[in-house]
């Protein structure tokens, strides 16, 4: 692990010497070296990921797909989203919008007296191993985040933007960014402030925030793949998710009402222990009902599909 994470340290300051610390001169923000330090890491990560998303995944996906590419077009628009994502770009607008913000906020916070608590000194001892809280943490986040996946599954308002997400007819291991600005914008401040609460580092946070995109990649690869029945229960499978996307199926509950199976992000444990798990053996087609039985427009590109997604917002779509 320690070598991992001093390979890490020495490619991000050759990537931050090479290309970041010249742009940030040039821009006139040389006082903000230390945030541009941070900002190369997430550059890295994102990179990092595209390298195995492009070495591992797409082989895989051309040897066992579920279903043959039919649209392409559709594909390199969720390309971008993903580039948008893993490079950094939404983060960026993030750190120089609601980050101030919330740094203030939490400034505020502790100076009123609201102790500074760290959910891995619980366990002395057991939680000083590195890796252990890493764990801890990560098993927490995920708890918490498949509770906001079924909140964008229940409140009517947040499934009008979330709706993007599902509106995929060609899912491949590009399809996790694929949402809408305003959805991601929501969950990313959420986590972020349970991430504070907690009292995740920001290495840990790095770590836990890469971890989870790489998997969740994964689950939306074009994949005919099933972990087996005791492997489906401890990890999300490509299959497992694919239901979670299934017309009808993965967000309908019994009368075409909102809700579905599924909706954990990182461990199928959640929706076991509160019954919305569904561990059928099938590989159904992608997208949303109403984009079939009555042809509702959910956008072709980028634009289009975050455009349509606040004018359903507003209830003008």
């Amino acid at each position: 692990m320690e070598h991992l994470v001093n390979a890490f340290d020495a490619l991000q300051q050759w990537l931050f010497e090479l290309l970041v610390q010249p742009v940030v001169f040039a821009i006139g923000l040389g006082n903000r070296l230390e945030d541009a330090y941070s900002g190369t890491g997430w550059l890295l990560v994102g990179l990092l990921q595209l390298v195995v998303m492009l070495a591992v995944m797409a082989p895989l996906q051309r040897w066992r797909p579920v279903e043959p590419v039919a649209d392409r077009a559709a594909i390199r628009t969720d390309v971008l989203y993903t580039l948008i994502h893993r490079l950094g770009l939404f983060r960026l607008v993030l750190f120089f919008t609601l980050t101030p913000l919330m740094d203030d906020l939490f400034g505020i916070l502790r100076a009123a007296g609201l102790p500074t608590f760290h959910l891995d000194d619980l366990w002395p001892g057991v939680t000083d191993l590195p890796l252990v809280s890493l764990l801890i943490y990560l098993v927490v986040m995920d708890f918490f985040d498949y509770w906001l996946h079924r909140g964008q599954h229940h409140f009517e308002w947040w499934w009008r933007l979330h709706a993007l997400h599902h509106s995929q007819r060609q899912m491949t291991m590009w399809s996790d960014n694929r949402n809408h600005l305003l959805d991601d914008l929501l969950r990313d401040v959420l986590l972020v402030t349970l991430a504070q609460l907690i009292g995740v580092a920001p290495g840990q946070f790095v770590a836990i925030v890469a971890f989870t995109q790489l998997s969740e990649s994964f689950q939306h690869a074009n994949l005919r793949l099933s972990f087996g029945r005791w492997g489906e229960r401890l990890w999300i499978s490509p299959r497992f998710h694919r239901v979670h996307h299934s017309i009808g199926i993965g967000h309908e509950s019994p009368g075409k009402v909102l809700g579905g199976h599924n909706f954990g992000v990182l461990l199928p444990w959640w929706d076991m222990l509160f019954r919305t798990a569904n561990f059928e053996l099938r590989y159904d087609p992608t997208g949303i009902r109403d984009q079939v039985e009555q042809g509702r427009d959910y956008g072709r590109g980028f634009w289009a599909q975050q455009w349509l997604g606040f004018k359903r917002l507003v209830g003008r779509a």
